[in-house]
């Protein structure tokens, strides 16, 4: 059991937490939602590629958190096999929470573009901009002011005592960008034990915006910066893969980091020929973020389409409050060529994304 003191204290940390310091949504299947941690990625793995993510987060403790995100990309050009090519990207994102309903909403186009630099790099540069709507609904917030001594009860028509009443909505543009560095390599399948590939840059968001807070005008949103790594290697002698993944962000005085794996079987592969066969695999692996959760994650693929869930096992501070109920995480995922399962792409051959 937790007493009134800690619930008081997580709740001051959800409330005041986002309003004053203003931090970035996060994801924990975070690679499959490209955008988010760098724009340049668009386009380096998929020549068409959507995906929906769903997150709800601290439902034991008053009213969770709930976050959706999509995003598209498609590249613009003739071949995937020129040399240089451009990525228009398209992402939005929605998040809910608390009592006072604080949402966030944030629609954001992107263009990256990129250059084979050798048989198996590119290198691939991305800017994106939009806005950052933020809501409140500041009547549904109770005080200790309003509480009624003389019938032991919350009285809603007593005054606040608040010095300042927070405004009910602030909007403010956004703008971001990265570098990306891609590697891939494979000679047929990746199941021939040769097929392999990665992802490593780094990316900035939110670069000087202005009036994102509630009650303080001048407040600007923290600059997030952001440095990853994923990668798809195939085993030896196995038709299996690992899939490790990293990432580094830091906004304002707040850190995350996340280190974990994927281990994925490739049930299938796709015929080269024919198209008459679907590549089919599964990977299950763990991630740890740093102080805060162990998160167990599955992912399905098959043919063009993928399917992802990962649960935030909470073994941070605040499992007195959280009874180490974090966040339960869905993943849909389309694209036009599936990436996996049919040669892994040099690009210097055909095409494998």
């Amino acid at each position: 059991m937790y007493n009134k003191n800690q619930i008081r204290l997580f709740l001051s940390f959800l409330l005041f937490g986002s309003c004053m310091f203003s931090q970035d949504i996060h994801f924990s299947q975070y690679a499959e939602l490209q955008s988010n941690i760098n724009p340049a990625l668009a386009g380096t793995q998929y020549d068409t590629r959507a995906t929906a993510i769903y997150r709800n987060q601290w439902s034991t403790v008053g009213v969770a958190y709930q976050t959706y995100g999509v995003g598209f990309e498609q590249t613009i050009k003739r071949q995937k096999l020129k040399s240089n090519y451009f990525t228009a990207s398209f992402n939005m994102f929605r998040d809910q929470a608390g009592n006072a309903n604080m949402t966030n909403l944030s629609p954001n186009l992107g263009l990256a573009y990129s250059q084979r630099i050798s048989r198996y790099f590119k290198l691939s540069a991305g800017l994106q901009g939009g806005i950052v709507y933020r809501t409140i609904n500041a009547s549904n917030l109770r005080w200790d002011s309003q509480y009624d001594y003389s019938t032991l009860s919350y009285n809603s028509s007593l005054p606040t005592g608040e010095p300042i009443a927070p405004a009910s909505g602030v909007m403010s543009y956004d703008l971001g960008g990265g570098f990306n560095f891609h590697y891939a390599k494979s000679q047929r399948f990746i199941s021939a034990q040769d097929g392999s590939k990665f992802n490593f840059g780094f990316s900035a968001y939110h670069y000087g915006i202005p009036n994102n807070s509630f009650i303080v005008s001048s407040e600007k949103l923290y600059a997030r910066y952001c440095v990853y790594f994923s990668g798809d290697f195939n085993l030896p002698n196995t038709k299996n893969a690992i899939m490790p993944t990293f990432i580094y962000q830091r906004q304002g005085t707040n850190n995350e980091l996340i280190l974990g794996a994927l281990y994925k079987f490739i049930i299938k592969d796709e015929s080269t020929i024919t198209d008459l066969r679907k590549a089919f695999a599964f990977a299950i692996g763990v991630q740890y973020r740093y102080k805060d959760a162990v998160i167990p994650t599955a992912l399905l693929q098959y043919y063009k389409y993928a399917f992802g869930i990962s649960y935030d096992v909470n073994v941070s501070t605040l499992t007195p409050a959280s009874r180490r109920y974090g966040a339960v995480e869905f993943l849909l995922r389309y694209n036009v060529s599936q990436g996996y399962g049919k040669n892994l792409g040099r690009s210097d051959t055909k095409a494998s994304y």
